[in-house]
């Protein structure tokens, strides 16, 4: 599985041959607008900041609810959550996207506004790598960040949602996250198989993208 940050909360997944976009953006986040073709397309919510699945080429199956999806060798599973703190009262609902490709659990937690409960967590089971939002104000933040890390106990942890130089909006840049741990990673991308998830857990913070 090959995983690259495109900006925002936005990902390009390839595995088993297949591809994968999650969250899309339209014009206005800072990062170049996603450009190409994929299978699969997830949508948390429908902001304009993670809905532009019309962008994506090749006539995708664009998933934006809860529940069980199956595309060839590709499960996904929409697990609902929250915007906010307030069961969607401020911001509405999100969704969680659990994709299993390759003997690989990765979790897509969207603009998730809260720490998860007991019912979540159960329903989203093993993780293997996590897409986590850091930047808070519309996310969780830092500090919560990290309870859901413990939460979800995942190998690998790649932080999203947070300020770069390129964005505009007012978040916290990832460091405020990064800072709990020893040690974190830069990568252009993150390439990985089941055979490496044996070791302990990793942040891994992936190189935004620019014009």
């Amino acid at each position: 599985m090959k995983i690259t940050w495109k900006g925002h909360s936005c990902f390009f997944i390839e595995t088993d041959g297949k591809s994968i976009v999650c969250d899309p953006f339209n014009e206005g986040v800072g990062y170049p607008l996603f450009k190409g073709r994929a299978d699969l397309v997830t949508i948390s919510h429908n902001h304009w900041d993670h809905n532009a699945g019309h962008l994506v080429e090749g006539e995708p199956l664009v998933i934006k609810e809860t529940g069980s999806f199956i595309y060839e060798e590709i499960d996904i599973l929409g697990v609902p959550s929250y915007h906010d703190k307030c069961s969607g009262g401020d911001r509405g609902d999100n969704i969680i996207y659990k994709i299993i490709a390759g003997g690989i659990n990765l979790v897509h937690l969207g603009d998730l506004g809260h720490i998860l409960t007991d019912e979540q967590i159960e329903a989203i089971g093993t993780t293997d790598v996590l897409l986590l939002p850091v930047g808070g104000n519309y996310t969780v933040n830092a500090d919560e960040a990290y309870e859901i890390a413990q939460q979800l106990k995942p190998k690998i942890i790649i932080p999203m949602h947070f300020k770069t130089p390129v964005n505009n909006f007012d978040i916290d840049p990832a460091e405020a996250f990064t800072a709990k741990f020893e040690r974190f990673i830069k990568k252009p991308f993150l390439q990985i198989n089941q055979s490496e998830l044996d070791y302990p857990v990793q942040v891994i913070v992936l190189d935004y993208p620019v014009e």
